[in-house]
């Protein structure tokens, strides 16, 4: 894959963060996972999301540091139809292996 290929995930060699975000509010069944997933692909970002049983939604986004922030604010808005009432963000060690981003 080329380079900036957004399937790639993180470049290899670059500096390189791993963020968790919960994000609560009406978050599900109004496209947020696969919206979510367009964004962070489009990006070049690693990782995935979840909707959880409490009608919260978990991310995982690995990437650039900067990248990941820039997504990390498109969660705290999501798409159109969201209402994004919280999200509680933790950082985590990167996984090396890591590459592309799903919906899980």
């Amino acid at each position: 894959m080329e380079q900036g290929d957004a399937r790639a995930g993180p470049a290899r060699g670059s500096q390189s963060s791993r963020r968790r975000l919960l994000v609560e509010g009406r978050v599900q069944g109004v496209g947020y996972r696969v919206t979510c997933a367009r964004q962070a692909r489009a990006a070049g970002l690693a990782g995935w999301v979840r909707n959880l049983g409490d009608g919260s939604v978990e991310v995982i986004l690995q990437g650039t540091p900067e990248v990941v922030s820039e997504i990390e604010r498109w969660c705290s808005r999501g798409p159109r139809m969201a209402v994004v009432t919280n999200v509680s963000a933790s950082d985590e060690p990167t996984v090396s292996d890591t590459a592309g981003f799903e919906i899980r």
